[in-house]
């Protein structure tokens, strides 16, 4: 095969390779939290255990939020109206506690299952 050739093969090969992994990010679970000015909903948050997935959380609040889980060693800080995601690559079955830094008393109880 002349160079060229093999150039070309390779970069489809690479654009072949991009495009599956990219649907199979698209095939992840999405497990949509919603957080309101010291409010975290659900207050029980059910993901696949052993499974890859994405966490978008939404700050539908007036103020600044921030999704923290000491047990997890995750944060994500929020502006007021935004929406940001968190992606796991696995939880081992369990239960985990979640907070809102900036509300101390917001919290909520992520079970993986």
């Amino acid at each position: 095969m002349s160079r060229p050739l093999r150039a070309a093969a390779l970069v489809a090969l690479l654009l072949a390779a991009s495009a599956a992994a990219s649907v199979r990010a698209d095939d992840m679970p999405v497990i949509k939290v919603e957080m309101r000015d010291g409010v975290i909903l659900p207050a029980v948050i059910e993901v696949p255990a052993n499974t890859r997935f994405k966490l978008e959380i939404s700050n539908t609040g007036q103020s600044p939020v921030e999704f923290e889980s000491a047990e997890l060693k995750r944060e994500k800080a929020l502006a007021a109206g935004s929406t940001s995601a968190i992606v796991f690559r696995t939880l081992d079955p369990g239960t985990y506690q979640v907070f809102d830094d900036f509300h101390p008393d917001a919290k909520a109880t992520l079970v993986a299952k």
